[in-house]
């Protein structure tokens, strides 16, 4: 892409078009006056710990098992008897 002249408007805004808008970037100041844009994906805080290797691993797994054992009806009356059996 070559280079596009844009200028920073009064509120410190540029725009990168708006194929962009709505996308989340990141913004480094490598040095004064240079900027490096990249577009990026952020995982919210309450949700890291789904990408602890451990974590990662067992949702893999079961996210592996499911596909393999495709969901089906229960039988309700028999679950109620095996649990009433192991009381």
């Amino acid at each position: 892409m070559p280079a596009q002249v844009k200028t920073i408007g009064s509120s410190g805004q540029i725009s990168l078009g708006k194929e962009n808008a709505g996308r989340t970037v990141t913004v480094e100041e490598i040095e004064t006056g240079v900027w490096l844009v990249k577009t990026a994906q952020v995982i919210p805080d309450t949700e890291l710990w789904l990408h602890e290797p451990g974590v990662k691993r067992d949702l893999d797994r079961a996210i592996a098992w499911a596909e393999q054992n495709p969901a089906k009806a229960t039988n309700l009356s028999g679950f109620e008897k095996r649990i009433q059996r192991r009381r």
